[in-house]
């Protein structure tokens, strides 16, 4: 069976991909995660993906299967990323209450000995209840935010904001099972 590489540092998606049996090397990606505009488009975050799957195979031997993913959040057709203060996080939160975004997913996969590159995007779509002005505070105030795109964790503290999910609930935390093990199969790896 083919090797597997993650091109990620992310822990809650070693997590999830080890939660469905699949054994792999993790091999983050030294690629930036950087979007020039806030505006939302798949291409872009696919793109993303692609370029993070791209940077691992550059530096492996071995021929592997290498997943990448890239998350975002949005509202309104705006892309909410990773906070880079405390008031950028204050910002994201107040802006995401009493709201519906979309957490949308990219996904890449190279197999390095086909060349064989393929993508797909998942999105789910997230109700914030009302959040007060102080619990805001209050979640900013941990650590949890701030390596998270719309400075929140579904799995986390800010599972108590969520009053409503359409769609995977793997896919907000940081990638779809779903998706993976159908992408994995077109590639011909079976992980059951």
């Amino acid at each position: 069976m083919q090797k597997l590489i993650l091109a990620s540092a992310s822990p809650r998606r070693r997590k999830l991909l080890s939660k469905i049996g699949l054994k792999f090397s993790v091999v983050p990606s030294n690629c930036d995660e950087k979007i020039n505009d806030d505006n939302f488009t798949y291409e872009k975050i696919e793109n993303i993906a692609i370029n993070k799957a791209k940077d691992v195979e550059k530096r492996i031997k071995d021929d592997a299967i290498i997943i990448a993913a890239d998350t975002v959040v949005v509202l309104n057709g705006k892309i909410l990323g990773k906070p880079h203060s405390k008031q950028d996080a204050y910002n994201m939160i107040s802006a995401l209450s009493g709201k519906t975004h979309e957490v949308i997913t990219a996904i890449a996969m190279i197999d390095t000995q086909t060349k064989k590159i393929i993508t797909n995007s998942k999105s789910t779509r997230v109700k914030f209840r009302y959040i007060a002005e102080n619990e805001i505070q209050k979640y900013i105030d941990t650590n949890e935010p701030y390596d998270k795109a719309g400075a929140y964790a579904a799995q986390g503290l800010a599972a108590i904001f969520i009053e409503k999910i359409d769609g995977c609930f793997n896919n907000v935390v940081g990638i779809s099972l779903f998706e993976v093990d159908k992408m994995l199969k077109s590639l011909g790896y079976f992980s059951c």
